[in-house]
Parts: structure tokens; C-alpha cells; sequence
């Protein structure tokens, strides 16, 4: 979930959709089949991100989702 008040944009929202899915894609394989749910908690600051279709917003989003599927996949193995 991409809500508002995190991400203005709509482009913006977008683009973190899609990196989203691009990132869930190279981890489904390794996590249980069920429904996974991806919550905005931060808001991605139009300062820092001038371009909401930057590759340093790109970059940004894909790392800290990474870090959030490795994260899930350490707790899945050791539950």
C-alpha cells in the first residue's frame, strides 16, 4: 500500500508500485505462497527525490525492499 500522505505523486506511487512488484517477483519463489502485503511507512521527500521516476528513487526503493524480503525470509526460516 502506497497511501498519500507518504508518496503525493501518482507517478511517484507508481513507480514505487513497480519496484515492488519487480522486487516480490525475485523473492517469490523463497517465501510461502500467501498473500504478502507491502506497507509505505515513510514518506519519500520530493527534496530528496526531485524525479519521481529517478533512478535514485528507484535505487532507494529496491534497496530498503530487499532488505524488507531478507528480513522476511530469516524470520520464515527460523519460525
Amino acid at each position: 500500500m502506497v497511501p498519500k500522505r507518504w508518496a503525493r505523486r501518482a507517478v511517484t506511487r507508481n513507480a514505487i508500485k513497480r519496484q515492488i512488484y519487480n522486487v516480490s517477483e525475485r523473492f517469490g519463489d523463497r517465501l510461502p505462497e500467501a498473500a504478502h502485503v507491502v506497507r509505505l511507512r515513510t514518506t519519500f521527500d520530493r527534496k530528496q527525490f526531485i524525479s519521481a521516476t529517478s533512478d535514485h528513487l528507484k535505487l532507494a526503493v529496491r534497496l530498503e525492499l530487499e532488505q524488507l524480503f531478507e528480513r522476511a525470509l530469516r524470520t520464515e526460516v527460523h519460525a
